[in-house]
């Protein structure tokens, strides 16, 4: 084994193993290197996947006042499973009821209050949606 091939195995392993995972022999050729790095891919994807509370779109757009479409709804949904009280039509228009509703939930997670949903709060929705206790 050369000192390329060394270091390739010990960068697919060795975060694997940091991370909790299943270490896998990689082979030596390059062909089957690509075949075990998609299997080690395949079976993070198949261990670590969640259930999402909200199937509207898996789509993440900037959102702001105005905005419409699936991607409102699914912030809606999920304003509506992280938070009491939120009680939003998932009508898809990002209207000022959706904006205050974003705003209280932006507040309650301690990111930056702007009443955009951006990847920021994004990222915060749908680990309280996802959840099992509300933000507020």
């Amino acid at each position: 084994m050369n000192m390329r091939h060394l270091f390739t195995t010990a960068a697919l392993v060795v975060p694997l193993v940091f991370a909790g995972g299943t270490a896998v022999a990689v082979p030596e050729s390059a062909s089957s290197a690509t075949s075990a790095a998609v299997e080690v891919q395949a079976h993070h994807e198949a261990t670590t996947k969640a259930v999402d509370v909200c199937h509207y779109t898996i789509s993440r757009p900037t959102l702001k006042l105005g905005s419409s479409g699936r991607a409102v709804r699914q912030a809606q949904c999920y304003l509506n499973q992280a938070m009491t009280g939120a009680g939003l039509a998932e009508d898809g228009r990002f209207g000022p009821v959706t904006d205050a509703a974003t705003r209280r939930f932006q507040a309650c997670a301690g990111i930056v209050v702007d009443g955009l949903i951006g990847a920021q709060t994004w990222s915060s929705l749908v680990f309280w949606a996802n959840g099992s206790d509300l933000v507020c």
